[in-house]
This record gives structure tokens, C-alpha cells and sequence, in this order.
């Protein structure tokens, strides 16, 4: 995903000017539909965030000692209010980074069923794990960190939140969020669903700014932090973090290869290629941004998938017919048309898009390229945005070479109708998620992250809960056995 604390590529923004700790700022939404300013906000000082850790601190004294349980039944209470409000969630999705509202609604959908998920299953989860040693008894417990930091972007600003603060709440842990500066409303948002259940208050804390404000909070009291964003501001992350000897989990971002074998059902994979790769305005970590067809079905690919974007409805995204919105902010905008413009001048033939559309707003035309090499831009950056390069290759050894030719590893789909092949390919795919015959997507069931570039650790399933749990050895003797020979 491309957002970070330094640079111009979508997540938590830049900071070449720090923020004077005592002299708090203000910043302003826009919505990309209209250009118009949504609202100003205050940005936290880093007396703000020292005082919404310190409460998180004495939040997490109490919310430790509540039995899984009855932590589970909080987060049961929040999916309620998030499914009861889920209209107005959408809309300030939409208003703030340009949504389609037909996804808006879906990601509210999404929080409440993760929320739901780890209520239902998280106390299974933290099941103390029996083992059988030397001792009389032995068994492996979970327990809580303490606060944990939680810096997020804007391209999923509910569902990126949910998806680290469910897991990490039902450990027993509390939270300090920092959202991005372009969503801070949907943030806010957040923690109103969650302090309408009565969970002890500071629990899900909030605090609001850009770079400045995330380095405060992880420079707290916080024992880990979770960040999402791009490579450059998660290698200042880990080195912030692991000099203060905390733990960290990144998302990085992805430039996920789609693979098209020649028995494909080219039906199939071509929707699927629409479908991921312009899912959230092209603006998905997870997003399909490389698409490999084997040469001998890449016309009949390329006539389906040309055909269905050409289809795809741009506009208004509050409006329920429209497919495809603005991109977050006019930079993000003018990246993606150098990407765009740097394939052409090296040679891409440019089928369909290309250009911002001359309307109000920051829109960009779908794009599709094709004749790409691995050499251009557009393969080798994260793209953020409604442009899909193609690429023609002799056979799937050439698709996996190229498919890992890359310092990402995040997903990956791969369609053929011999799935047993298919899931072969996929298996030699260097990432951390991978699809066979459908596109790519987080699930509270299965742990979400990448290798590479792509992050560090895993978010989603019992595996994301446990990276922000103390995996306690505990062993019994009924009588000490010191008396023998013992190595350490």
C-alpha cells in the first residue's frame, strides 16, 4: 500500500516539517468527487498523545482482568452499531476519499463481520495450549501486551482499522489510533461506534494529524505499534520501533501479478481482472497491478477485459450506479499518470484511458496497457490507481518468473480450469496471500501480510491476534527436580 510517513504516495503523509509539539495545527479533508473542503480538525500535540496513551494504560488495568468473554461481548455490541449506522459510515467514506458507495457499504459490512468473528471465536483462540514436558503440568498461554499503536491509511480507512483493532482488543490489549489526515472523520466515526457499547473508556483511543502526530505516538508508551503504509516510512517505522525494543507489524503495500493460464476459463479470469484490478478506484494494497496472459489466449483476454472496462461507469461515487470514483488527491493522480506516460514513452501500446478526465474532481479514464515490459514503471512501482498493464508470456514458468521479479509479495491470483496445476504455479509465487480462480481479498479467517517489501508479520486470523499477545511457557512441579544435571 502506499502511504507513508515521509513521501507523496498515499498513506500517512509527509513530514519534511515537523510539527512544533506545543503549537497545535489545523488541516483540512477535501473530497476528491468535488474538490471542495469537507472540514478542518484540529491536529493532536504530542501532549495529546502522550495523555491518550496514558488513559489507554490505565484502560488496559481493567480491560485485562475482563474475562475473553466479556471482551467479546463488546465487540459483538460494535458490529451492531456499525451494521445499525451503516449507511451514514459509507457516505463519509465516500465523501472523504472517493469510494464508490456500492463499496463503501461492503467495507462497513466487512468491520461488523470481522468484529463479529473474534467475539465468536476469540476466546477459543486464547485457550491456554496444553504440552507435555518433563513438568507436572505445562501449557502455553496468551496474554495481553499492554497500549498498542495503530497508524492506518485512507484507502480502507474503517476496514484497515478494524482488522488490527478487533484481534488486538480481543487479546486484551487497548489501542491508540492515529488515521490518516485524509480520513480523519471515518476515525472518529470508528471510535463513537466503539465507546457506544460502554467499553471502558480509553480502550479505542484516537488521535488526529499527519507524519508528526504518528511519530509521537510511536515514540509513547506504547509497547508495539501496527503500521500500514509505504516501504520508505515502514523502514523508519521498524527502525524507530526496534530501537526502542518494541514490537512492530507492517504492511507495505503490493504490486499483486494476476497469471491467465491458456485453460483458463478467459471468461472468468477477465472479470476477474476488472474486478481486481479496479476494486477501491484501482487504491488497494491487495489490488491486481500486473496481469500475465500466456500468449496463446491473450487476444481473447484481451477483447473480454477491454470490453468490460469499457463498461465500468465513472462519477459521482455517492451515486449507486457508479463504478469507478476519483483517485484520493490531485498528487496521487499525477503519479499515476507518469507511471502511465513513462510505459508509453518505453514502448506500451495504450488501449483504452490513458488521460485525466476533464470533469470536476480528481478522476482518471481506466486504463489499459499492453506490450509492457518488466523494465517500466508501472511494473515495477506499487500503482494506485485505475490502470492495468499487460503483459504477454510463452508459459507459466515465464509467468512465475516475472510474477517474482518484484520487491513486493503481498497476493496473487491465478486462474486455470486444472486447479491442480493452477495451485502448483500458485505455490511458486513468492507472496504472502494467493487466489486460484477468484481475485484477491483480506477474510478474518485467514492471516493477511506479505514477504519482501511487502511487510513484516501478519494481520487477520488467530495468527494476526497472536502478534500482539505474550506467548507465556508456563510449566508446574509438584516437586523441583534441581537436584539433576540442567542445561539452559
Amino acid at each position: 500500500m502506499r502511504v507513508g510517513l515521509i513521501g507523496k504516495r498515499g498513506r500517512p503523509e509527509a513530514a519534511e516539517h515537523p510539527l512544533p509539539s506545543r503549537q497545535p495545527s489545523w488541516f483540512e479533508t477535501i473530497n476528491p468527487a468535488t474538490g471542495k473542503t469537507l472540514k478542518r480538525y484540529k491536529s493532536s500535540t504530542k501532549s495529546d498523545v502522550d495523555k491518550a496513551v496514558t488513559k489507554a494504560k490505565k484502560a488496559f488495568e481493567k480491560w485485562r482482568q475482563l474475562s475473553p468473554n466479556k471482551r467479546a461481548i463488546y465487540l459483538e455490541r460494535t458490529a451492531k452499531t456499525l451494521r445499525a449506522q451503516k449507511e451514514r459510515l459509507a457516505r463519509i467514506i465516500t465523501q472523504e476519499m472517493g469510494k464508490p458507495i456500492k463499496e463503501s457499504l461492503p467495507e462497513v459490512a466487512k468491520c461488523a463481520w470481522a468484529l463479529e468473528y473474534y467475539s465468536e471465536h476469540g476466546p477459543k483462540f486464547l485457550n491456554p495450549e496444553a504440552t507435555k514436558t518433563d513438568a507436572t503440568d505445562s501449557y502455553v498461554a496468551f496474554e495481553p501486551l499492554g497500549v498498542i499503536g495503530s497508524i492506518m491509511p485512507w484507502n480502507f480507512p474503517l476496514w484497515q482499522c478494524i482488522r488490527f483493532a478487533a484481534p488486538a482488543l480481543m487479546v486484551g490489549n487497548t489501542t491508540v489510533f492515529k488515521p490518516s489526515s485524509i480520513t480523519p472523520q471515518s476515525g472518529l466515526a470508528l471510535q463513537s461506534a466503539f465507546e457506544s457499547t460502554g467499553m471502558i473508556p480509553g480502550c479505542f483511543s484516537i488521535v488526529l494529524g499527519s507524519a508528526q502526530v504518528a511519530n509521537y505516538l510511536i515514540e509513547s508508551d506504547t509497547v508495539a505499534i501496527s503500521f500500514t503504509g509505504s516501504v520508505n516510512a515502514g523502514r523508519i517505522v521498524a527502525q524507530s520501533t526496534s530501537g526502542q525494543l518494541k514490537k512492530f507489524v507492517l504492511e507495505l503495500g503490493g504490486s499483486d501479478p494476476l497469471i491467465v493460464l491458456e485453460d483458463a476459463d478467459i471468461e472468468a479470469a477477465s472479470t476477474g481482472a476488472v474486478a481486481g484490478r479496479f476494486i477501491n478506484n484501482g487504491q488497494s494494497c491487495i489490488a491486481t497491478k500486473r496481469i500475465f496472459v500466456i500468449k496463446k489466449v491473450l487476444d481473447d483476454f484481451l477483447e473480454r477485459f477491454e470490453k468490460k472496462t469499457k463498461s465500468l461507469k465513472v462519477g459521482d461515487p455517492l451515486s449507486p450506479e457508479t463504478d469507478i470514483g476519483p483517485i484520493v488527491r490531485e498528487d496521487a493522480l499525477k503519479r499515476l499518470d507518469e507511471q502511465v506516460k513513462d510505459a508509453v514513452r518505453q514502448g506500451a501500446n495504450l488501449e483504452l484511458g490513458g488521460e485525466r478526465l476533464r470533469r470536476k474532481g480528481s478522476f482518471y479514464a481506466p486504463t489499459i496497457l499492453t506490450n509492457t515490459t518488466p523494465d517500466m514503471r508501472i511494473m515495477q512501482e506499487e500503482t494506485f490507481g485505475p490502470a492495468a498493464p499487460v503483459m504477454a508470456v510463452r508459459d507459466e514458468s515465464e509467468a512465475i518468473r516475472l510474477a517474482n521479479r518484484s520487491e513486493f509479495g503481498l497476493g496473487a491470483s491465478v486462474w486455470g480450469t486444472d486447479t491442480r496445476r493452477a495451485e502448483k504455479v500458485a505455490r511458486e509465487v513468492s507472496s504472502g496471500l494467493v487466489t486460484v480462480n477468484n481475485v484477491v481479498v483480506s477474510d478474518p479467517r485467514m492471516p493477511f501480510g506479505g514477504v519482501r517489501h511487502s511487510g513484516i508479520g501478519r494481520e487477520l486470523s488467530r495468527y494476526g491476534m497472536l502478534e500482539f499477545a505474550n506467548i507465556k511457557s508456563i510449566r508446574l512441579y509438584e516437586k523441583s527436580p534441581l537436584a539433576h544435571a540442567h542445561v539452559e
